[in-house]
């Protein structure tokens, strides 16, 4: 072995030593950067040469500089982080609704429920004071101002979580952007050989990033690419990323929200991460919360006009205007009829059943009263399937312009408006079909849910209005109307499952506050299975200083050793120079 050869051998032990001691610092330096992985040098012997009858060593290699990374462990790390993301999102937003309940409060849509029927509870007791009366008008404009303003923070927060879908969205489109890039980088910088481990480093990072967003897998590719995929669907492919948005659609009056890719509009299944708990829960909870107080708005809207418009109020009432407006292509068709737009739109529409009219002569008090039938029953005079023998918007008023001393037509909106002759007076009883309510005559409330519930603005003006009596089989109660609608309270109603408005309104509540309990236990436990899947990632990648400290030592020795192997190979070189 030659004496260059020699040299040679110290070289290569001072290149391996600088290059160790320069990854040693770069951990070092590095050791609290977030997403760092440590690196680590290999080494392999330089390839023996013959040297007479033996094989003797040329000195070291650096084979590689790899990351120390678990590729399986930093998969369910990805996958810990979008679990974890989700359940601390589905916690704030059901705390944010049970908040907006109020279920534990002093004030909440039970206690205003039961303040409502309490006060006709109160004007069945007495029913010809005038304070009574005034406090029912009272309670049912607080009852419809909190269900309004219930309903309000609920479409609030569907509105800020559609923000936060969006700008969440936005970042994870440009995340996969930055990953596409990153790729384009790595594939180019490695060319087939070494690693470069800062730019995977930056897109692992940028990989654990969006994974707090959404459900991904990101697969490696030999060449160094990662493709990323949500579900079965790839979103980045080498340095093409097919991007993200959010898309809006109606569904019948719904707006329905999807995360797509931007070049073909194909759906995407995210389950996980912030993004899908955020459209998981805008659907899941605050649309079925406002839905259910629609609901309970809408069916006590019916139920106390269905009652209040068969009642009186010991006045004389000549006139009534009903509030639904029916259109003019739908006056002849029937309630029923699928092709009567008017109806088909309504919550509740009529039924088979009668309502009785009485007409009174204010001089005299003499009264008739007549039965107004209402056929709803689909069925012609041939007994055949169709609606040409039900009740239509004119057949309705040809009945009523029958009973004598009253007309009936409709009105510059296309409500139904009834007039007693003058000296007469007209009154409402025994409706078993709901057409009155349905029809806005003779109400309490106007609206159709809990966006515009509200108390008739007549009533407001003139509390003294009220009805209070009611008229059933021809006999006359002074507080039927008020004993009836007081009643409602304990009654359980068809379009509440058979429950009653409280009872309706503490299952909303309960609904979220099961599904509140259920989401800090899964929000505590995801948080614990990525702590412990982060400790885990840092024992293989993060860097010890009391590790870094003593390779230091060792590659410092090395560096020294190898300084003074060519020390010795130069005397002995410039020893062999002063013989020649």
């Amino acid at each position: 072995m030659s004496l260059s050869t020699s040299l040679q051998i110290g070289r290569s032990a001072l290149t391996a030593g600088q290059m160790a001691i320069q990854i040693a610092g770069n951990n070092v330096s590095n050791a609290t950067t977030p997403g760092y992985s440590r690196q680590t040098l290999s080494l392999t012997p330089t390839q023996d040469t013959r040297f007479g009858g033996n094989f003797i060593g040329r000195g070291v290699n650096v084979q590689a500089i790899r990351r120390q990374v678990d590729d399986a462990l930093q998969a369910r790390l990805w996958s810990g982080l979008s679990a974890e993301s989700a359940g601390s999102t589905d916690l704030r937003l059901l705390g944010g609704v049970e908040n907006v309940m109020n279920a534990l409060g002093g004030t909440n849509l039970s206690t205003q429920l039961n303040a409502f029927f309490n006060s006709w509870s109160t004007l069945a007791d007495t029913p010809g004071a005038g304070g009574p009366r005034a406090l029912v008008v009272q309670q049912g404009q607080q009852l419809s101002s909190y269900v309004k303003n219930l309903r309000s923070q609920l479409v609030d927060q569907r509105l800020q979580v559609d923000r936060e879908l969006g700008t969440s969205v936005l970042r994870a489109d440009d995340l996969l952007n930055q990953i596409a890039n990153l790729n384009t980088q790595i594939v180019t910088a490695e060319n087939g050989q070494g690693v470069a481990n800062g730019l995977r480093d930056q897109r692992d990072a940028l990989i654990t990033e969006l994974s707090k967003f959404m459900d991904i897998t990101a697969v490696q590719q030999a060449n160094g690419n990662v493709d990323i995929l949500v579900a079965s669907q790839p979103v980045v492919l080498a340095g093409q990323t097919r991007g993200l948005q959010l898309k809006f659609e109606d569904d019948n009056g719904t707006t329905v929200i999807s995360v797509t890719t931007r070049d073909n509009q194909e759906k995407l299944a995210i389950t996980s991460g912030t993004v899908g708990s955020l459209m998981r829960q805008r659907n899941e909870l605050v649309t079925d919360t406002i839905q259910r107080v629609d609901n309970i708005a809408k069916n006590l809207i019916h139920e106390v006009n269905r009652i209040y418009s068969q009642g009186s109020n010991g006045n004389r009432v000549s006139s009534y205007q009903g509030l639904t407006a029916v259109g003019a292509s739908d006056l002849a068709r029937s309630f029923n009829d699928p092709a009567n737009a008017t109806f088909q739109a309504l919550n509740f529409r009529p039924t088979s059943g009668k309502f009785s009219v009485t007409v009174t002569n204010n001089a005299t008090g003499s009264s008739q009263t007549v039965s107004i039938p209402i056929d709803l029953d689909g069925i012609n005079s041939s007994f055949t399937p169709g609606f040409a023998n039900d009740t239509s918007m004119n057949s309705l008023i040809a009945s009523l312009n029958g009973v004598s001393n009253l007309t009936a037509t409709t009105g510059p909106n296309g409500g139904l408006v009834v007039n007693a002759a003058s000296g007469f007076s007209v009154s409402f009883s025994d409706d078993t079909s709901g057409v009155l309510a349905v029809l806005g005559v003779n109400t309490y409330f106007t609206g159709t849910d809990a966006s515009d519930i509200a108390v008739r603005s007549d009533l407001v003006a003139s509390p003294a209005t009220l009805n209070a009596a009611r008229t059933e089989n021809g006999a006359r109660a002074d507080n039927g109307a008020a004993l009836a609608l007081s009643r409602l309270r304990s009654q359980t109603i068809t379009g509440l499952n058979g429950e009653t408005f409280n009872a309706a309104w503490n299952g909303a509540t309960q609904a979220v506050a099961v599904r509140v309990t259920s989401s800090k236990t899964n929000a505590e436990a995801t948080k614990l299975v990525r702590e412990n899947l982060d400790a885990q990632r840092s024992s293989i990648s993060g860097v010890s200083m009391d590790e870094e400290a003593i390779n230091l030592v060792n590659y410092q020795r090395q560096y020294q050793a190898g300084a003074r192997f060519i020390s010795v190979v130069d005397e002995m070189t410039q020893t062999l120079l002063q013989l020649i």
